[in-house]
């Protein structure tokens, strides 16, 4: 069978064409390799600090809710009632013109409850605390608490 020469080129030709050789695909992974190694930790870096900020603008959100529950009641909600007095109606406020959050008081961006303390520490009239990442009080970096 005599195939003429420039066939027999194009075959070989196109049989390079259809794939990626192993060292091709081994160059590839040692790349993004490099790329996850460089990018990754300040991936991580960054988004432990936008839980924090999060946290943050959300306590302050509570903090809001609870001067406004304070404005119509006369006092700050008290330490049995909780948060959820921003939402439920207390059956001893007569003005209580709630719900003072649209959708509800959110948990911490860990999945933790918010802490309510009324009277708060260090004079404050009341404390909206998160206990970070960790859920425990105490900590540092993103397991450090958080108090308004």
């Amino acid at each position: 069978m005599n195939v003429p020469l420039h066939h027999r080129t194009a075959l070989r030709h196109k049989r390079r064409i259809d794939g990626f050789t192993l060292l091709e695909l081994l160059i590839a992974l040692v790349i993004i390799g490099l790329l996850v190694g460089v990018i990754g930790p300040n991936l991580f870096k960054n988004l432990g600090k936008s839980e924090v900020t999060t946290a943050r603008a959300q306590m302050d959100s509570i903090a809001k809710a609870v001067e406004a529950y304070r404005l119509d009641n006369g006092h700050y909600p008290r330490p049995d009632q909780g948060l959820s007095a921003l939402n439920n109606a207390p059956s001893d406020e007569p003005n209580w013109h709630g719900p003072y959050m649209r959708k509800g008081v959110p948990n911490d961006p860990w999945g933790n409850p918010y802490q309510y303390h009324q009277p708060g520490a260090e004079g404050r009239e009341f404390d909206i605390m998160s206990m970070g990442r960790d859920g425990r009080p105490g900590g540092t970096g993103d397991d450090a608490d958080l108090v308004n």
